[in-house]
């Protein structure tokens, strides 16, 4: 049986073709990311809807203690990228869209759920605090690639 020993050569190309899939991933993503005045208007957004979220629990009655315990909670789906990338954008996305605190909220309305309005406007307090940062929804190519722009110490967007 011969074995075959990748040479030098190939070793360099082979992470040439790596780095050129890599960029290619990243001008996809940056593409589909908000920028400029649009990514501003957005997070100021998210400042709206934190302040709006934490008025609104005020005036549920409920302590801020179970807030402070709760408020980083969604945080626990970046477990997902344990999985990979696929796996946790999705995990992560699900964990902080609007839908999930906004379908619980709807639920404890309707069925008259006494802990449901309180958890809801936590977690919609959660995921506004995240992008209010510039921590958005993710894309599959890592978790630094977010609609609102790459997460990270250099955001060429």
């Amino acid at each position: 049986m011969k074995t075959i020993e990748p040479n030098l050569g190939d070793l360099i190309a082979l992470r040439r073709q790596a780095a050129r899939r890599a960029s290619d991933a990243a001008t996809e993503m940056r593409e589909g990311a908000a920028t400029g005045g649009v990514r501003t208007m957005l997070r100021l957004e998210a400042l709206a809807v934190l302040a709006g979220a934490l008025i609104a629990y005020d005036r549920t009655g409920s302590g801020w203690g179970l807030f402070a315990l709760l408020f980083l909670l969604p945080d626990l789906s970046m477990l997902g990228y344990l999985a990979g990338p696929r796996i946790g954008a999705r995990v992560y996305n699900v964990a902080h869209s609007y839908l999930v605190p906004l379908g619980i909220g709807a639920l404890g309305l309707l069925v008259a759920l006494p802990f449901a309005l309180p958890l809801a406007l936590i977690w919609a307090a959660h995921i506004a605090f995240d992008r209010a940062l510039g921590f958005g929804l993710k894309y599959e190519a890592g978790f630094g690639f977010t609609h609102l722009g790459r997460v990270g110490r250099q955001d060429p967007w």
